[in-house]
């Protein structure tokens, strides 16, 4: 008979922690319990990538009325009613959230709809007064965006609030840079949103191959998105108190966060001032400045739990504390923010801790897709990064697709390899083009295996494709 309660005690139903319970349960035999203190699924499935995708889908339609009398079709533009797709989308999210509950009720998961926090090295305390103890305690609580320290920063949004939001703004200031900030721009662009967009750096999406990004802050530009580099808030307010109207939006309780946020934009608008001098108003502002882990008032520390830069839960490559029975993966790690990285991590940890084979974790070669328009897939190494490392041979195309030169429209696209001078081993690969992600997902799996150049070169080419690219660009147009 055991000394604890369970074998097992996860804290956060998001990808990772309920792919772990789940399963550690119904795999190993081990007694699991689980709490969540808003809805399964977590950031994934409720606030980012399943919504995002959904809203992604949606804004590309924006342009296929016009593509499509380019091909001779007599169809005229629709307009976007975002109530219908909002209803919708929170059927969706419910159902998918279901799915996630008949997973751990199914692999025999004792689940909890409570905040948990950390007594003890092997004690959780729920926020309804239950205190459950385990041999083993998995800390997948995610992370969430941040406001920046702002005189009336909590005039604008976050990205969790765009989901909630109960009608479009006619005009919005998106202020931030990196692939969240650059995707909701794509997208509320698509939609029929004004969309200004201010980064404080001299050119978005960092950290990403610089041939790249350039590609798509050009196209995002000729789309019609007002972006601006060097750029950041200066001062933000109310151009009016829309109290004294009686205006105000309705706060929405923030279970997960504490305080409140708006669903959608206020009523009255926002003036902003920039550092560039201008001042303008906007119906909406957006902080894609960042995000944090959801690690404060969790006992942690307390408990010998050590916390990094931002509040990161330090951990080794097998993901545990400097606590023995305390383990964390995903966002609250801080180390690869991806859901498919939360859910390796998660298998990780069942296979080193419950099948006793110890697994580190492999963070190396990740594919991974940015969902602007277009969109970026990417994979190792950009072309600075690997020429700081070693010799290299860069091989890239850029050119106008055939479905959408036929239509007349300006959109590029762009294949790039970069290749190791000394081993031939294709160091990293990016595409901007439509589909981004699929063609990715297909790459990564030759690049995982060490493919080499002459690899790629030996691969007939399927004609006519965009990707057909990739496997004919024989010589190298630059070296570093």
């Amino acid at each position: 008979m055991s000394d604890f309660d369970y074998d097992l005690f996860v804290i956060g139903g998001g990808s990772g922690g309920v792919r772990a319970a789940r399963v550690a349960a119904g795999e190993t035999g081990a007694k699991v319990g689980l709490a969540e203190m808003d809805r399964y699924g977590g950031t994934c499935v409720i606030r980012g990538c399943v919504p995002k995708k959904l809203m992604v889908f949606a804004s590309e339609y924006a342009g296929m009325p016009a593509e499509a009398r380019a091909y001779g079709w007599d169809i005229g533009d629709g307009v976007f009613d975002w109530a219908a797709f909002r209803g919708k989308l929170n059927t969706e999210l419910d159902r998918l959230e279901g799915v996630y509950r008949k997973l751990l009720s199914g692999s025999g998961v004792d689940s909890f709809d409570a905040r948990a926090r950390l007594k003890d090295a092997h004690t959780v305390e729920l926020s309804t007064g239950e205190v459950k103890t385990a041999k083993h305690i998995l800390i997948a609580s995610g992370g969430r965006p941040v406001r920046p320290d702002m005189p009336n920063a909590e005039l604008g949004m976050v990205s969790d609030d765009l989901f909630h939001m109960e009608r479009l703004p006619k005009s919005i200031l998106i202020v931030g840079g990196g692939y969240i900030a650059c995707e909701f721009a794509c997208i509320l662009h698509g939609l029929g949103v004004e969309v200004t967009q201010y980064y404080r750096g001299a050119q978005i999406l960092r950290g990403f191959d610089d041939e790249a990004r350039g590609l798509i802050a050009d196209a995002m530009k000729e789309r019609g998105i007002d972006l601006h580099t060097g750029t950041n808030i200066v001062e933000m307010h109310r151009s009016h108190d829309p109290r004294e109207e009686g205006l105000e939006a309705a706060p929405v309780e923030d279970k997960q966060y504490g305080g409140d946020h708006h669903a959608g934009p206020s009523d009255g608008a926002i003036r902003v001032k920039a550092t560039n001098g201008n001042i303008r108003e906007f119906d909406a502002v957006l902080f894609a400045t960042g995000r944090a882990p959801n690690t404060a008032d969790m006992g942690l520390e307390e408990a010998g739990v050590t916390l990094g830069r931002g509040g990161a839960i330090e951990v080794d490559d097998y993901s545990q504390t400097k606590v023995p029975s305390v383990y964390a993966i995903g966002d609250v790690t801080n180390r690869v923010n991806l859901t498919p990285v939360a859910i390796r991590e998660g298998m990780a940890f069942v296979e080193t801790v419950f099948r006793g084979n110890p697994t580190p974790v492999d963070h190396a070669l990740i594919p991974s897709a940015v969902f602007t328009q277009p969109e970026m897939g990417t994979i190792g190494l950009s072309e600075e990064a690997a020429a700081e490392q070693e010799e290299i041979e860069v091989y890239c195309t850029s050119f106008r697709p055939m479905q959408t030169a036929f239509a007349d429209k300006s959109d590029r696209v762009l294949m790039k390899l970069i290749v190791s001078k000394a081993s031939r081993r294709v160091l990293g690969c990016h595409i901007v083009a439509p589909g981004a992600g699929e063609m990715i997902q297909l790459a990564g799996i030759a690049i995982k295996m060490g493919a080499t150049k002459e690899d790629f070169d030996r691969t007939v080419a399927v004609h006519p494709t965009m990707s057909e690219e990739m496997v004919t660009m024989r010589n190298p147009i630059r070296t570093a």
